[in-house]
């Protein structure tokens, strides 16, 4: 993390040139003294043999500039030291191809160091205008589902007082069922706030609905309590599904199974299975009614649960154990 946040400040002291050249004189003084210490040990015609790295170096942490500096300068303390004749400025044809040699190379060095700086410098710039973007997109997005689960409660408000001016029965009990699932999918979309579509959490996200659930019946005394293995998941586009079924059987716990009394538990499992999910919803209420077949149910949420169930491959059963107990066993997606 160091080494690539140095490498985004390169070339060093670009606000401040002078320091650049001051690196490039320190550097080619510096090359200067290994070429001239290790000069004894260097067979003839290799007068540039510190100067090429010094140039590269300098241009690296300094820029274009303060690198055409440091090559200037080698190219003439090699001229005068280490090509022949040494100690002049001779200017035969075989020093002038040396010397023409000498700042072709380091030309090159120079123009792809630079090369690479401003190609990183434009990877650097597109990189914080992308992260620019992902925050922006993740603000709208929440803003999104911010305006969508307030639209849902308002629907769900207005379906509420339109049924005061209703005086059928069925037509109020159709409102209010038709409010209250709004209402649990405004709360469900307040929840699925993750633009990158990543996975839920299954069991945090069944602890939520549930405690909204019991938070709006009104019975506190109402217990919850979720058993789940490590890592079951959802996918976002299975959630409001699953957390529609799931809110239909602890509204049903709630009305019926404990339609005479404020405490209770309702227990959830969540099992990983071989490519399932399963889940088990038991309450210790007053259990189902004789007889009861859920094929034959003209419940609207237990049809509603059927119906969403189907459409996500998944199987549905309601039976009898303490109390009520519903099981679902839905396909998993990993």
């Amino acid at each position: 993390m160091n080494r690539t946040r140095f490498l985004e400040r390169l070339p060093l002291a670009a606000e401040r040139p002078w320091l650049g050249q001051a690196g490039a004189i320190g550097i080619i003084t510096i090359a200067f003294a290994i070429r001239y210490f290790a000069a004894p040990a260097l067979p003839v015609g290799y007068p540039y043999v510190s100067f090429f790295p010094a140039i590269i170096l300098t241009a690296f942490l300094f820029g274009w500039r303060a690198g055409t500096l440091a090559a200037v300068l080698g190219g003439v303390l090699a001229w005068y030291f280490f090509i022949p004749p040494s100690n002049a400025f001779d200017l035969s044809p075989q020093v002038m191809f040396a010397l023409g040699f000498y700042a072709f190379v380091a030309g090159v060095d120079i123009v792809l160091v630079d090369w690479l700086q401003k190609t990183n410098r434009r990877l650097i710039a597109e990189r914080e205008r992308n992260a620019a973007l992902v925050e922006r997109g993740e603000i709208l997005f929440r803003e999104l589902q911010h305006r969508v689960s307030n639209n849902l409660q308002v629907v769900s408000g207005l379906l509420t007082l339109q049924r005061r001016e209703v005086k059928d029965e069925a037509a109020r009990a159709a409102l209010d069922e038709a409010a209250r699932r709004l209402g649990l999918i405004g709360r469900i979309q307040r929840q699925l706030h993750d633009p990158n579509g990543d996975r839920l959490s299954l069991p945090d996200y069944l602890r939520q609905i549930a405690a909204d659930m019991i938070d709006a019946s009104g019975k506190p005394g109402i217990i919850c309590t979720i058993e789940s293995d490590d890592g079951v998941v959802l996918s976002p586009d299975a959630a409001i599904p699953v957390a529609l079924i799931i809110a239909e059987v602890i509204a049903n716990a709630l009305e019926h199974g404990f339609a005479d009394r404020d405490i209770g538990t309702i227990a959830i499992h969540v099992r990983r299975e071989p490519g399932h999910i399963g889940l088990t919803v038991v309450d210790d209420g007053c259990g189902l009614p004789d007889g009861f077949d859920l094929a034959e149910s003209r419940s609207m949420g237990l049809r509603l649960a059927r119906m969403l169930a189907k459409q996500l491959q998944a199987s549905f059963t309601l039976s009898n154990e303490t109390g009520a107990a519903a099981r679902m066993r839905l396909p998993s997606e990993g």
